[in-house]
């Protein structure tokens, strides 16, 4: 799969060399630049760097993504070894394995941004807006891949697992983990791991981004002040910081001694990881910026402190918290909507689907008003910068939070290596603590991202009708109204066309792993090995072919709009999608955080257990 997104890689930043260096309206040669004293550079030097930016964060996504995978594959078998000294030394090893991810993860991308603004500025000099404006594709280069990453990785892993699911466990009644189904054998690290990886460093690349961009015609000073100029570095950098600090709390201050401590110990790491966060971001906005400064919205001037740009910072840090839990709330067993989705098993699938897709919906309200007001109060502090520090300040403590979502596929992993290797029940009781664990805060991990990305998304567009010259984004102009609910119906085509992937890889899963245990002599017994190979090109395949007709929807929907039907449209679009998207992503995630946790949960409730394992999976 890397190698066809590679050659997509290189095509698409052809593409945008093209389209950057040939328009003559993109070009500023030789107008005075706004905010420097010298002018602004050709379209075409513009375009070379930012094709350059894009290929950067192109590839360090991609190097997240396989760097996550052999972490996870590391971390697996001794997760397993370890759960055979008690459930804490497990949990140890699983949490500081997926905070190797999370560090490596945040770092790298924070490094490697740094220094192409530094090399970048070698070039442009005091020019502010051309120099963030070419590092844009950094941001846009991490995205296309977290989009592939996690489209060809999600395919992949859902269709080992339906078949897994539908003929192992249903039909032929074996355990889920279990070398005779050959089906479940494959993708947990590619989709829980590497597409999740990509996912959460496509938003801070885009989030970073935007905040450079949109400091870009902000003024700090007359001079334009380095220190000040890279203050969203600053925050992510303090939130690594923050975050080893955190992980400290989870490994060395306390010891987990019993099944129940696993939960609230993952609760406390985003607890203390935030409130910490506050404090030292509240430390380099005195440190790092001037008492005031002035911004500009949309040509119009307004007045900052540094303490109003921390405020901003801090209410989408607290935000994301507020979506941490909320998500906690609705994916874990401990609480009434899990249980009542578990309680709507007794009358068969159709209810159980009906009330799961129910609290999905319902689980979207809290979320949208803590955005909702994160954005309102950041807006209104200071202006578009405000809500892309806002975005950033969400995903300040992206190590913790990648911490936390690696641990929950690795324990997964963990417990299909003990039953496969045939150790001890009791092991695999430890191991599937830790997973049921997992399953609830891997969906915490989702929520941030999804907020996050609400925000920057706002931010970007903010910059975009910034730099297209789009004064205001009329709702009742025919163009715009066209590109609203165009641009609304997108994320359910793209939906649509993803889950159709999944369904015809799973449908050729599901029939080459009842052939296996129709025709293999002794596979059923034990004495026979399955064909894995089939069963991995079957999923490998599927990841290849079906994610091309997605991303290109993605990709290429803007690029048309904008040519054919002018900018005035692609705002309609962009907020359309903005919208519709983000309930869509909040709703999905609730979902599937539900779906093993309501099985945890009808496990321990007698009677109920049957019925609900066949019932709850497909939810």
């Amino acid at each position: 799969m890397y190698q066809y997104v590679g050659m997509f890689m290189v095509v698409f930043a052809a593409i945008i060399f093209l389209f950057l260096g040939s328009i003559e309206g993109f070009s500023t040669k030789g107008q005075p630049c706004t905010y420097s004293t010298g002018t602004c550079k050709p379209a075409l030097y513009t375009a070379l760097f930012s094709t350059a930016s894009f290929l950067l964060g192109a590839i360090t996504s991609l190097v997240s993504g396989f760097l996550g995978m052999k972490i996870a594959t590391y971390a697996n078998a001794r997760t397993t070894l370890e759960a055979r000294k008690g459930v804490g030394k497990a949990f140890i090893t699983a949490f500081r394995s997926g905070a190797v991810m999370g560090f490596l993860l945040s770092s790298s991308g924070l490094v490697v941004l740094y220094i192409t603004i530094n090399v970048f500025k070698v070039y442009y000099g005091d020019d502010w807006e051309g120099l963030f404006e070419s590092i844009t594709g950094y941001g846009l280069g991490g995205s296309s891949m977290a989009l592939f990453g996690r489209v060809g990785g999600g395919i992949y892993t859902k269709a080992a697992d339906v078949g897994a699911d539908l003929v192992g466990k249903v039909e032929r009644n074996i355990p889920e983990d279990d070398p005779r189904n050959p089906a479940d054998n494959v993708g947990d690290n590619v989709g829980d791991i590497a597409g999740m990886g990509s996912d959460l460093f496509g938003s801070y690349a885009e989030s970073s981004c935007a905040a450079l961009v949109v400091a870009s015609i902000s003024s700090f000073g007359i001079n334009h002040d380095f220190t000040a100029m890279c203050y969203p570095l600053l925050v992510s950098s303090v939130g690594i910081i923050v975050c080893l600090l955190t992980t400290l709390f989870a490994t060395d201050f306390f010891e987990i001694k019993a099944a129940s401590e696993i939960e609230p110990a993952l609760k406390k790491q985003l607890i203390i990881s935030t409130a910490l966060m506050t404090i030292g971001v509240a430390v380099i906005s005195w440190l790092a910026l001037p008492a005031k400064f002035t911004i500009f919205n949309f040509g119009a001037q307004k007045d900052v402190s540094n303490w109003g740009l921390f405020f901003c910072v801090a209410v989408g840090l607290w935000a994301g918290l507020i979506i941490g839990f909320v998500t906690e709330y609705y994916t874990s067993n401990a609480y009434s909507p899990v249980q009542d989705v578990a309680d709507s098993c007794r009358t068969g699938a159709a209810t159980n689907v009906i009330f799961g897709l129910a609290l999905g919906y319902k689980s979207v309200i809290i979320p949208i008003f803590a955005i909702a007001v994160s954005i309102y109060v950041s807006f209104s502090i200071a202006a578009m910068y405000g809500i892309a520090m806002a975005a950033l300040g969400m995903l300040s403590t992206m190590a913790t939070g990648l911490a936390i979502d690696a641990y929950g596929p690795i324990s997964d992993n963990a417990g299909g290596i003990a039953e496969m290797a045939g150790m001890s029940h009791r092991i695999r009781e430890r191991t599937d603590a830790l997973d049921a664990a997992g399953n609830t805060t891997a969906a915490i991990g989702k929520g941030f991202a999804i907020g996050s990305a609400a925000l920057v998304s706002l931010a970007l567009f903010g910059a975009f009708v910034s730099r297209a010259g789009v004064k205001v984004v009329d709702v009742l102009s025919p163009k715009v109204f066209i590109g609203l609910i165009v641009g609304a119906m997108l994320p359910y085509w793209f939906s649509a066309m993803t889950m159709k992937s999944v369904g015809s890889a799973a449908l050729k899963m599901v029939e080459e792993v009842r052939r296996q245990f129709n025709t293999i002599p002794g596979l059923m017994e034990g004495t026979a090995k399955p064909d894995y190979a089939t069963c991995v090109k079957i999923s490998t395949d599927a990841s290849i072919k079906e994610m091309i007709p997605p991303g290109a929807l993605v990709m290429l929907t803007p690029l048309i709009v904008g040519t054919l039907f002018g900018v005035e449209t692609l705002s309609g679009v962009l907020a359309g999608a903005l919208v519709s998207g983000r309930h869509l992503c909040f709703q999905h995630r609730r979902c599937m955080g539900q779906r093993k946790e309501v099985q945890a949960t009808a496990s321990t409730r007698g009677p109920l257990a049957p019925r609900v394992q066949t019932a709850t999976r497909p939810l």
